[in-house]
């Protein structure tokens, strides 16, 4: 097994959910393990190997190597040639997939959720979403939003049945709200410290990724997300690309990812734009003119410091609002981000890993409701 071993540990019960086949249990484990592995298909079977003799998860009538064929029959693994060039196997766009659902229904399912699977700002008045309130008509209401059945209900009571007559004061409309469409950007910090302190911080910001992508291209169709990673610089990658993310030996650089969440959210036509930021540490890294790199580990920079200010200063001009995630509780970094925080008028968590993800969703739903101005 690899590195990655020392830095994770992992926790089973001896439940089994009812009704569910040796396939569909282990599956839910190798999704964990794959996540944890970064994708790597070998890695995940030797953990689950190793599981499997330390929890019995399997019997002679389905072993591991029957799961993994089965894995193959079901089109969740593929032969590929690996880069040392000896073949080897690796998961599918299907499995991809089935990660990012599995992680949406593991944050956020417990989560009450509107069932009409759409929040709206809260202007009322003619907009595209119904709410079951009656008004009267006025002039330019759409003549969709007319209650036919209130309308000739009014009329009758008006004028009775001999003398029917429906005239434009009987008439009602229902009132509607205008859907918002909100444009987020989601930064990871995948500097080195991510993995430090024994503590493994990059697989559950992963999965929140995972689960907010999911959320939002299923749920939110309208709206959009983009994902950029930010180290010693910032780049942005697919939502394909979201399983196999790893951390770099990399210093911390938030200008970097700053300046492309505001150049990815310059090109939205949204009203609604956000920026998520997920990290655990200060920042210690800009890029200089010169393509050279400055970067100060020890304490809080104050030229680094200020750089960051700056670019929370100009996102609030942009109307973005910057939601900071700090993993970390060193009082030095809160004092960081509560003057980051203020210079954009945003929004600050000081948290573990624990809960994370309801955060996010919780915040992403409010900033969804706020008025379009």
């Amino acid at each position: 097994m690899s590195q990655h071993n020392q830095r994770k540990g992992f926790s089973f019960s001896s439940y089994q959910a009812p009704e569910t086949t040796p396939f569909e249990r282990l599956f839910e484990i190798f999704k964990e393990l794959i996540t944890h592995t970064s994708g790597d298909f070998d890695e995940a079977m030797d953990w689950l190997r190793e599981l499997d003799k330390e929890y019995s998860l399997t019997d002679e009538n389905y072993t591991i190597e029957d799961f993994i064929a089965e894995l193959k029959e079901k089109g969740f693994i593929k032969d590929e040639i690996k880069p040392d060039g000896t073949k080897g196997s690796g998961i599918t766009g299907k499995t991809e997939r089935a990660i990012r659902k599995g992680a949406m229904d593991q944050i956020f399912g417990k989560i009450k959720k509107n069932g009409s699977g759409n929040h709206n700002t809260k202007i009322v008045g003619q907009g595209d979403e119904h709410t079951g309130d009656l008004r009267n008509y006025q002039f330019g209401d759409a003549l969709e939003n007319i209650s036919m059945t209130e309308s000739l209900k009014n009329a009758q009571i008006n004028h009775g049945f001999d003398s029917f007559q429906l005239t434009e004061n009987d008439l009602v409309v229902e009132d509607t709200h205008h859907k918002s469409q909100m444009s987020t950007v989601l930064m990871i910090d995948i500097s080195h410290s991510m993995i430090l302190y024994g503590e493994d911080r990059i697989t559950p910001a992963k999965k929140v990724a995972m689960a907010l992508a999911e959320l939002i291209t299923t749920r939110y169709p309208k709206d959009t997300i983009d994902v950029l990673v930010f180290g010693n610089d910032a780049w942005p990658i697919s939502i394909k690309e979201l399983p196999y993310l790893n951390v770099g030996p990399y210093h911390t650089n938030t200008v970097a990812g700053l300046q492309l969440a505001m150049d990815l959210l310059r090109r939205k036509r949204n009203t609604n734009k956000q920026i998520f930021m997920i990290t655990d540490g200060k920042p210690s890294c800009v890029k200089m003119p010169d393509g050279t790199y400055y970067k100060n580990s020890n304490g809080l920079d104050k030229f680094i410091v200020e750089k960051c200010y700056n670019m929370a200063s100009q996102a609030r001009k942009l109307h973005i609002p910057i939601t900071t995630f700090m993993i970390a509780r060193d009082p030095y970094l809160q004092a960081f981000v509560d003057e980051f925080t203020a210079s954009n008028r945003g929004k600050a968590f000081f948290t573990g890993l624990e809960g994370l993800g309801e955060m996010i969703f919780q915040d992403y739903e409010t900033n969804r409701k706020k008025r379009i101005k």
